[in-house]
């Protein structure tokens, strides 16, 4: 007797995110079967990779990383053109840390200007990430929206105490935001909704369950990341069948696997394999849990990562 592999029926459906416009947009999301198992289901588009570029130098960056784009540290668009030429990226994260007034507290108008310059040099769509100030984030991320009006880029992170700012701007101006909560299922939906009630459509919102690195959080990130698949897939919460982002580089890159040098823990081994096995591994980790946005620091992780995607979604 033939083998029938047991198979779930789903009765819901992730929107269709679309980021970006004309010839160079790019959509998320679309599926109706849980992460890897399209043998019960469609898949719709495949998971994208984006990478990251900085408005000022990183500091704290280890030298496996660091060495790699040290030559365009100081030029966003230089930097955004060899993630996509040399590394493949699908999409770019600008990510606003310079703006933070607990550092160098850079202006909208700065912002702006390296959001210009990377626009301007790459032809895949922009993803803008603020310093995670509250306050900051709802002053700086609508001023540039409103530079860049109906261009549908993505931005965030939108909390619950800068959602309202942060949402409105986007309809007014024609952007996308990232809905950011803190590793649980309810506040992740009461997001959803609060965005939803000020006007923003459902498929203008990617969600941020929040992400934690291999070996520092990972399967609580995991589970709430399961979790809202079921619910979007199995129970048909409209609200909650949205595709997810993950900003797992500068989790992955931050722990002491990555960061302590082979000299003071030589049974760890080479540090930069241990980084790029760090992030390569976390970003494994999200992909299974339905990840459809993963933002990605070494060129080696990615590469790691694309090969596995065409391959599981084939």
């Amino acid at each position: 007797m033939a083998f029938a592999i047991p198979k779930e029926n789903y009765s819901g459906k992730v929107k269709v995110v679309t980021l970006g416009k004309g010839d160079n947009a790019v959509s998320v999301g679309g599926y109706d079967s849980m992460p890897l198992c399209t043998f019960e289901g469609t898949w719709g588009n495949k998971p994208i990779i984006a990478m990251e570029v900085f408005d000022v130098a990183p500091e704290t960056w280890p030298p496996a990383v660091a060495d790699t784009f040290k030559s365009v540290f100081n030029d966003p668009a230089a930097w955004a053109k060899k993630c996509v030429n040399e590394c493949g990226a699908q999409a770019i994260v600008v990510q606003l840390a310079g703006t933070d007034p607990n550092g160098k507290n850079k202006s909208s108008a700065d912002a702006i200007a390296v959001v210009k310059a990377v626009k301007g040099a790459v032809n895949v769509p922009v993803i803008v990430w603020g310093c995670g100030n509250v306050e900051k984030d709802q002053a700086v991320l609508p001023a540039i929206m409103e530079a860049f009006p109906n261009e549908n880029m993505l931005f965030g992170p939108a909390e619950e105490a800068n959602y309202k700012k942060i949402a409105a701007s986007a309809i007014g101006y024609g952007h996308c935001i990232i809905a950011k909560s803190s590793i649980d299922v309810n506040l992740a939906k009461q997001l959803n909704i609060l965005c939803e009630n000020l006007g923003l459509p459902l498929e203008k919102i990617v969600m941020d369950p929040t992400t934690g690195s291999l070996g520092y959080g990972i399967e609580y990130s995991y589970s709430v990341m399961e979790r809202i698949s079921l619910a979007a897939l199995t129970q048909n919460d409209g609200k909650m069948q949205l595709p997810l982002i993950n900003d797992l580089a500068k989790e992955a890159w931050k722990t002491r696997e990555a960061m302590l040098p082979i000299e003071e823990v030589p049974t760890f081994g080479d540090q930069t394999t241990r980084g790029i096995l760090m992030e390569s591994l976390t970003a494994l980790d999200v992909l299974t849990a339905g990840s459809s946005i993963l933002i990605m620091r070494h060129p080696k992780s990615v590469s790691v990562l694309k090969e596995l995607i065409a391959e599981l979604y084939a």
